[in-house]
């Protein structure tokens, strides 16, 4: 496990946590503590670029020989950003937004390769279509799940797949919150080798 540099995931959330265990590899998390507002004018695409890049060079400024994992995902309807609604009067009001239409989800992922001064940054998109969904589905799901935490008011590895109709993307870890398969790239460009033999 030492034939690699040290791996840091700049995140808290629990959800990025899981999937990058996923891949067996020794890692340590840190809160990057940035701020995570749009600037003025700023669109879906270049916003998940700038903040996954800002959380991953945040945590490389303390750690000189490190590989950085940064991430962030938006939710958009409409051309307009939906975030994490926070509580359940918000996330019924985005869910019935959402019923019977199709959300776009951009996940950033940047990998900083600190002793190199190198970085990689990729905007990953995931499409999901809702299914129309009565109120007494969405007060049920909502009481069972919570997923107050989440863009889009809905958790897709969780029961949140039953409010779905379809999900059209190329990575389906790109929705939960961490892009395994372009990470496993990323992570390859710089010599990470996932499958070596242990």
């Amino acid at each position: 496990m030492d034939s690699y540099p040290q791996l840091i995931l700049a995140s808290s959330s629990p959800y990025r946590a899981a999937l990058l265990e996923r891949l067996g590899l020794a890692f340590t998390w840190q809160t990057p503590g940035i701020n995570e507002a749009a600037q003025a004018g700023e669109s879906p695409d270049p916003l998940v670029r700038r903040l996954a890049e800002a959380k991953a060079r945040h945590v490389a400024r303390d750690h000189g020989a490190a590989l950085v994992i940064g991430s962030d995902q938006v939710a958009v309807l409409d051309g307009r950003i939906i975030g994490k609604p926070g509580d359940h009067a918000q996330a019924a009001a985005q869910l019935r937004a959402a019923s019977g239409r199709r959300l776009s989800f951009l996940t950033g992922l940047c990998l900083v390769n600190a002793a190199a001064d190198r970085t990689l940054v990729d905007v990953v998109p995931t499409t999901v279509l809702f299914r129309e969904l009565a109120d007494n589905e969405i007060e049920a799901y909502l009481r069972r799940e919570r997923p107050y935490d989440c863009a889009g008011a809905f958790k897709s590895e969780g029961l949140g797949i039953s409010l779905l109709a379809a999900i059209e993307s190329n990575d389906p870890t790109a929705l939960i919150g961490l892009p395994l398969i372009r990470l496993c790239e990323m992570l390859r460009a710089e010599g990470v080798e996932i499958l070596r033999e242990v």
